[in-house]
């Protein structure tokens, strides 16, 4: 169902929500009432990064995920709380933070962009392939 169809602030069901992640984002599972995400970092310094552009991406939406953080981590949480429930808005935003973090430029061969180089001092993300 289209979002428009359902609406942005209607909760979804479990079987809806886990059908969804499946199908758009398959390195997010559904628990507790959350859609969530865990993102590997190389350390400190990486996890920093990768909370300061789901900050920038949460604020921008002004949806805001809960957040636990680690030396090498980020656990990224999202709900509506105000419908009580996973929503569109929370699948959104999920989308964009996964876009944004896992953005690997040196992959696309019509990409100008290099990437970061594969060399241990500079990984950052440690991606699910």
């Amino acid at each position: 169902m289209h979002w428009r169809q359902q609406g942005a602030d209607t909760p979804y069901t479990v079987e809806a929500i886990e059908a969804r992640l499946k199908d758009e984002l398959p390195h997010w599972y559904y628990e507790d009432g959350w859609i969530r995400r865990k993102y590997r970092t190389s350390g400190w310094k990486s996890t920093l990064m990768v909370v300061n552009a789901v900050g920038h991406l949460a604020e921008a939406a002004f949806h805001h995920p809960d957040l636990t953080v680690s030396y090498a981590f980020v656990i990224v949480k999202l709900v509506n709380h105000a419908a009580k429930g996973v929503t569109e808005k929370d699948f959104a935003l999920a989308r964009k933070i996964e876009e944004v973090v896992c953005w690997r430029p040196g992959l696309d061969p019509d990409s100008p962009l290099e990437g970061t180089p594969d060399d241990p001092r500079f990984k950052h993300v440690k991606f699910d392939d």
